[in-house]
C-alpha cells in the first residue's frame, strides 16, 4: 500500500495534505530553505512503519528540530513494500533518507549512485530497528502451531508476502529455511519451504498486506515481523503470537540518500533525523510499536519487553546477504524452484 507518495505533505499532525507536487518540485528546495524557517525533508520507508512514522516519530522530530534550531520542518513521505520502495527510489524517487527492511534495498539504491558514503558507518551500524519473524495465530492457537513445520501441517492456511516486492517476506523465507537448516539438511530446509509454502493462497505484496488478510480473518497462520504482531494485535489482545525456538533477527537499515539530500540542500536536516532516530527518545517509541531498540543504552529495558528465543541468529550467521540471494532468490535459487513446484 502506498501511503503519501513524496507529494503528500506530512503536517505536524502526521496527516497527508492531498495537494500533490511534482518530483521536479522536490529538486527545486534550496540551500536557502536549510537555512531559513522551512526546511522540507524527503523520506521513503516500508509500508509496515507508515503509522508510526507519521503518528509519531515526525511530529516529535519537528517539535525537537524546532526547539533545536528554529526551522520548521515539513515531511514529503512515501511507503511500500520494501523492495518497490527501494527501486523506486533506485529509479528516482526523490528521497532524502530511506529507512528500509533489508540491507540489500539499500545496496540497491547505492549501486544506482545515490549513496556515495559508508551508510553502515554508525553507532548502530547503519541500523535503525531490530525485530524477529515470529507466526501470529488466532486467539488460544486452536491449530496448535508452535513450530516452523506446523506450518506445514494439511488444512492450515498461512498468510505470507511475496519477496518479489516486500522485504518482510526475506525475512520471513529466511527464518523458515535456515532455521531448519540449522538443524537439518538443506534438503529438509526445501521441502519445508516447499510444502509450508503450499498452504500459502495468496502471495501479498507486502507485509502489511499479508497481516491485512490475517486481520481480515483470512488464514491460521500469519509469518511476519514480531513488531507488526504486537501492533495489529493490540499488544496479543485479538489474536497470539507464537515465536519458534529457532528465528532470525530481523535488522532493519537506514541511509541518508547522498546525491538527492545534496540536491535538495537538506543534508544537515536529513542526517540529524537519521542520528535523532537511533537516539534513546525515538528508540522507545520504536518499542512501544514492538520493535527491538538497536541503541545499546535500552538493552536491560527491552530485555524485560520482549522474548529472547533458544536459537536467535543473524543475517551475518547464515552466510549475510550476498549469500542469502544467491542462495533463495537468484534466478536458480530454492524459492524460484518451489514455486515452480506450487
Amino acid at each position: 500500500m502506498v501511503g503519501a507518495v513524496l507529494g503528500g505533505l506530512v503536517s505536524g499532525c502526521g496527516s497527508p495534505n492531498s495537494s500533490q507536487e511534482s518530483s521536479a518540485a522536490s529538486a527545486s528546495v534550496k540551500s536557502a530553505d536549510v537555512k531559513g524557517k522551512v526546511v522540507t525533508l524527503y523520506f521513503g520507508s516500508y509500508s509496515v512503519t507508515q503509522q508510526i512514522y507519521e503518528q509519531k516519530l515526525f511530529p516529535m522530530f519537528q517539535k525537537y528540530w524546532k526547539q533545536k534550531t528554529g526551522q520548521t520542518v515539513r515531511f514529503q513521505a512515501s511507503f511500500d513494500a520494501s523492495g518497490a520502495e527501494a527501486t523506486a527510489i533506485a529509479n528516482g524517487l526523490p528521497v532524502d533518507v530511506a529507512a528500509l527492511s533489508l540491507e540489500s534495498d539499500i545496496d540497491k539504491i547505492q549501486k544506482a549512485g545515490l549513496i556515495t558514503h559508508n551508510w553502515k558507518d554508525t553507532p548502530t551500524h547503519g541500523m535503525v530497528t531490530d525485530s524477529i519473524v515470529a507466526i501470529a495465530v488466532r486467539k488460544g492457537n486452536p491449530k496448535h502451531i508452535e513450530t516452523w513445520a506446523d506450518l506445514a501441517k494439511p488444512g492450515v492456511i498461512v498468510d505470507l508476502p511475496n519477496p518479489a516486492t516486500s522485504g518482510g517476506a526475506k525475512w520471513d523465507i529466511n527464518a523458515i529455511y535456515y532455521a531448519t537448516l540449522r538443524h537439518g539438511s538443506a534438503s529438509e530446509a526445501k521441502s519445508l519451504l516447499a510444502a509450508i509454502v503450499k498452504n500459502v493462497q495468496v502471495l501479498d505484496k507486502s507485509g502489511e498486506a499479508s497481516m491485512t488478510t490475517f486481520v481480515n480473518g483470512v488464514g491460521d497462520a500469519c509469518v511476519s515481523y514480531e513488531n507488526e504482531i504486537l501492533e495489529k494485535s493490540n499488544h496479543l489482545k485479538t489474536f497470539d503470537e507464537v515465536i519458534p525456538s529457532s528465528t532470525m533477527l530481523i535488522e532493519n537499515p537506514i541511509a541518508l540518500v547522498d546525491k538527492n539530500a545534496d540536491a535538495h540542500g537538506d543534508r544537515q536536516v536529513a542526517q540529524a533525523f537519521i542520528n535523532w532516530l537511533e537516539g534513546p527518545d525515538a528508540q522507545r517509541v520504536f518499542m512501544q510499536y514492538g520493535f527491538r531498540p538497536v541503541n545499546p543504552s535500552l538493552k536491560a529495558e527491552a530485555e524485560k519487553q520482549f522474548k529472547t528465543p533458544a536459537d536467535l541468529f543473524t543475517a551475518a550467521d547464515v552466510g549475510g546477504w550476498s549469500s542469502i540471494n544467491k542462495t533463495l532468490y537468484g534466478q536458480n535459487g530454492i524459492w524460484n524452484q518451489v514455486l515452480e513446484g506450487r
